[in-house]
């Protein structure tokens, strides 16, 4: 899971629209598993699959809080800072 990506989302002024790859793939988890609403704008193409090639995060969903709520309490737990 892209939970860093998750993390930063948290202090991040939404919308944002993201354009690199890897942030791109973390926004497809993350809106697959619910924990974000994104859109993910796929570049036309005459073929089946055409990849992605910009997202734009709206918000973290009810279930993106609780997910990252827990992790801070799991790391309180364990000792750590947040």
């Amino acid at each position: 899971m892209p939970f860093p990506f998750l993390k930063q989302l948290l202090h991040a002024r939404l919308p944002v629209r993201v354009t690199h790859p890897e942030d791109i793939r973390c926004v497809s988890v993350l809106l697959a598993t619910g924990l974000i609403d994104a859109e993910i704008q796929a570049l036309e193409s005459t073929v089946r699959y055409a990849s992605a090639h910009a997202a734009t995060v709206v918000r973290i969903t009810p279930a993106g809080l609780a997910e990252l709520a827990g992790m801070a309490d799991a790391r309180i737990r364990e000792g750590g800072t947040g």
